[in-house]
């Protein structure tokens, strides 16, 4: 795309020229224009995507990549608030009495199943387990699918308390895609469980490696992103009718915690790791009508029962 606006190959020899901001601000420009009077999504997360790169690679200057973070901010303005209709679905499902609560029941029956596994198939066994677990963790702590399949028992899970305490899920600030450090301290129930999918099922899959990844993959290192996510998603749909994407337990997280604290903007951004609360209010800014709604539903229920 940058040759394709004039700048020569020649010029272009390393990843710092590839994201100079004339470059980019060029590639935006045109990917802009193509789309129409606004940018489109895809547009403005290309903006996040050059800047993260620039940013981790750390080939720019101080300058320029302030330059970059600007354009960045800039194609942010334009994204449109509130939630696609695609997470409206879910978020509408989440919130209807019992399902949820189906999803939050699912582990406990999942390491049922994997127990009875084990007598006779180990490794089916140790995959049920870990999807128990995965989805145990989400439920608790709704992180992304990268900060998921890299949690490691040395780093992210540990039990400051001694050996009979409970877990902490912890990712320091670097390892978050916003920066912000995130620490989930987990019950005492949840921790018996991992507890029991580390000792008894999790051997299976490491074939005989001694790697600290909790989630370990069939070729060695970490399950790969794109598997356990279906795998995830598929088991949950299966035994409770709802689809979900690990990303949308994040926007469910976000729903069930405004249901109960209407309005508590900065609380949600605490618990996802938004940079800003502004940034929370766009994404669930529309979880209000629902909240209203329902709440006028319980008034005016509340004000039927009275008159009979």
């Amino acid at each position: 795309m940058a040759v394709a606006q004039g700048f020569p190959v020649a010029t272009l020899e390393s990843l710092g020229a590839l994201l100079a901001p004339r470059v980019v601000e060029k590639v935006i420009e045109t990917y802009w224009k193509a789309g129409g009077e606004e940018p489109r999504i895809y547009t403005i997360d290309l903006a996040w995507k050059l800047f993260s790169i620039a940013r981790e690679t750390k080939c720019l200057l101080e300058t320029d990549l302030a330059r970059l973070d600007d354009i960045r901010a800039a194609l942010e303005e334009h994204r449109q608030g509130g939630l696609t209709e695609k997470n409206l679905k879910v978020i509408r499902q989440v919130l209807t009495d019992g399902i949820w609560g189906e999803v939050c029941k699912l582990p406990n029956v999942l390491m049922a199943k994997a127990r009875q596994y084990s007598r006779h198939a180990r490794v089916k066994a140790a995959v049920t387990a870990q999807i128990a677990i995965g989805i145990a963790l989400l439920v608790v702590a709704p992180i992304r699918l990268a900060n998921l399949i890299q949690i490691r028992l040395d780093a992210n899970l540990i039990k400051p308390g001694g050996l009979q305490a409970a877990y902490w899920l912890v990712f320091p600030h670097y390892d978050v895609k916003n920066r912000v450090q995130l620490e989930f301290p987990l019950s005492s129930s949840l921790t018996e469980l991992i507890d029991e999918y580390i000792h008894d099922f999790r051997p299976a899959l490491l074939r005989g490696s001694n790697e600290l990844w909790l989630f370990p993959g069939e070729t060695g290192g970490v399950k790969t992103a794109r598997t356990f996510s279906l795998q995830l998603t598929a088991r949950i749909e299966k035994a409770t009718g709802l689809r979900i994407t690990v990303h949308q337990f994040r926007h469910a997280a976000a729903a069930i915690l405004l249901k109960h604290r209407p309005g508590e903007y900065e609380l949600v951004r605490r618990l996802l790791g938004h940079r800003s609360e502004q940034t929370t209010r766009n994404f669930y800014i529309g979880l209000e009508n629902i909240q209203a709604s329902e709440i006028f539903g319980k008034i005016i229920m509340e004000q039927l029962e009275a008159a009979e």
